[in-house]
Parts: structure tokens; sequence; C-alpha cells
């Protein structure tokens, strides 16, 4: 063999490695460029077992099969929800770190407690169901319909209380807006969690029960309990002929329990995309809505344009009526 003969095989072994090396580096690229091409990081800002917890966790399971990903749900209970939500926001936005929220903590809590974030630290995904909380009285109560309940409100200002899973929730907050609008005081009771609240309405030691509709629902099927309102514009199927917001002339009073997605601000649109499109899909699946209606929720599936414009307008609402009975920051 001559040493250009040589020379030759010598180039040409190490074009092919080279062609070999860039074949393999592309593959990796684009390996690297499929998103998600690892599990995501869900965020739960409350303790495991709750309602937000539970649906955040149904959602998981359902977006798995559809993203290609396993979606681990991680609970960060604390201050309100705020610890969890801080924890989202200040996440790297490479779309392997969300967050699955209610409400609370994004409209309601940062008007009476500083917030280590604002509503411009994070991006909408998608807004996964609404569930409208009710007003609730004992069978023998001397008002059977919404209009006569609010007609005996404004005949005894502040002689009735009704209770509550917290001050400044999403269940006082509903209450309170309605009762503001329709110029009529109910004195708030809170307590600790859904359980406590319907416990001591059952004990006769508040005169209304306020709260979701799944908690409620075994008092009124077995008739010990008559809703007179739901929190929300439309109606429910597990309470038909409760009035809603849109009966009281109201609907834009609406204030709702809802749950959804988010991620921290600086996600890429492509990849707000591939998880809108995955989440709205898993919402909107059959499993879901057969998981979400019994317990009265209504399935929704947002855009990330329609879970922010309500988000931004339920952050506006919250505030003033925070404001109109005391409770915001000073």
């Amino acid at each position: 063999m001559t040493d250009m003969q040589s020379n030759d095989r010598h180039w040409g072994a190490l074009r092919t490695a080279l062609l070999c090396a860039g074949i393999a580096l592309a593959g990796s690229v684009m390996a690297q460029d499929k998103y998600p091409s690892r599990p995501i990081e869900m965020i739960v800002p409350t303790p495991p077992g709750g309602g937000t917890d539970l649906v955040i966790r149904q959602l998981a399971e359902l977006v798995e099969p559809i993203l290609g990903q396993k979606v681990v749900v991680v609970n960060r209970p604390g201050g309100g929800g705020m610890l969890g939500t801080a924890a989202v926001t200040k996440a790297r936005p490479d779309g392997y770190t969300l967050g699955g929220l209610w409400n609370a903590p994004l409209t309601m809590t940062p008007h009476m407690q500083q917030a280590p974030y604002t509503p411009n630290d994070y991006i909408t995904i998608s807004m996964s169901d609404v569930a409208p909380t009710v007003i609730c009285v004992k069978k023998d109560f001397p008002a059977n319909n919404a209009t006569e309940f609010f007609e005996l409100l404004k005949k005894t200002p502040g002689q009735y209380t009704y209770g509550t899973d917290g001050v400044g929730g999403t269940i006082q907050l509903a209450a309170e807006r309605i009762f503001i609008r329709k110029g009529v005081k109910v004195r708030a009771v809170p307590f600790g969690g859904a359980g406590e609240t319907v416990k001591n309405y059952l004990g006769g030691h508040v005169d209304f029960f306020g709260g979701s509709i799944s908690t409620i629902l075994p008092y009124v099927k077995e008739g010990s309990t008559k809703c007179m309102f739901t929190t929300g514009p439309d109606p429910i199927a597990a309470l038909p002929g409760v009035a809603t917001l849109t009966d009281l002339g109201m609907p834009e009073a609406s204030t709702q329990l809802w749950h959804g997605v988010l991620a921290p601000k600086g996600l890429s649109a492509d990849k707000v995309a591939i998880l809108e499109k995955a989440f709205r899909q898993a919402a909107q699946s059959d499993k879901f809505r057969d998981f979400a209606e019994p317990k009265g929720m209504i399935v929704k599936g947002t855009s990330p344009a329609e879970f922010r414009e309500l988000l931004d307008s339920e952050y506006k609402a919250m505030g003033e009526v925070m404001a109109a009975i005391g409770l915001n920051k000073k």
C-alpha cells in the first residue's frame, strides 16, 4: 500500500467518524428540543388529600398519556397557598415545573397579606373546572327560595350567621359579594375547613351553611337541608331548581372555586401551546367529566387568554370585596 493510499484510508475513516458524530449530535439536539422529554413536576400548594390536590392529581393522571411523560405532583403547603405558589413563580421557565392551583393564593390572599409574587409572575395555561359554592339552610327555615331568603334578611340585618371554611377564602368572599350587592348583612363565622363548617351548621351553631356543593349534597338529598342559591351563573344538575346568579339578575357577581394550571413567567410560546392543548384535552375528557360533575363541578378546559381574563377580573373584584368588609391589607 502506498503512502497516498494510506492517507486516503485515514481521511476516509476520519470523515466517517465525524459524520457519525454529527448524526449523533443532531439526534441528541433533536431529543433535547422535543418537549417534554422528561417528567414534569406539578406543585400543588395544599396538603395531600384535599379538594385541590385530588383535582390536580386526576388531571395529572389524564394528561400523562397525552404528553407522553410522567407528571409528578409535589405538595408544598403553607402560607394559605402562597409558599407553593411562590415556588412555581420562581422556578426555571423550562416547562418542567408547573403549578396546579385554586383561586385563593392568586386572587384573594394577596389582598390580605404581602405575597412574594404578583399576577405578572406567572403564565396561565388552562382552567380545568369551576365549582360554585352554595348558601343553604335547614328545612324548617322560614324561606323556601332566594326571593324569600333575601326579603327576610333585609328585615333582620346582622341577625343570622353563616359558617365558612376560613377567613377571606373563596366561600366567604363569594357570599359577601352577593350580600353586598343585595344590601343585606349576615355575620360570617369561620371554621377550620369544610368538615368543621358542616358539623357546626348541623349542630345549630350557625344558621346557614356556606360551602361546596359536594359537602352539603348528602343533607340536601336526605331532606334536612335546602339550598337558597349558588354563587355561579349556571344551573347545577345536582341542585335542580336552586337559584343561580343569573336568576338573581347578577351573573357578573359570580365567584366560584376553580382549579387551573400555571407556569413561571418566561415559558416559551411553543411550550405553552403544547401544555394548553394537553390540559384542555384532559379536562374535557369523559373521565374528568365523570370525576367532576358528581361533585358539583363544571368542566371548563379554557384557553390561556380566557383563564387570564377571569383571573384578572376576579383579582380586582376580590380586592373590592375585601376592602368593603375590612379584610384588605392596611
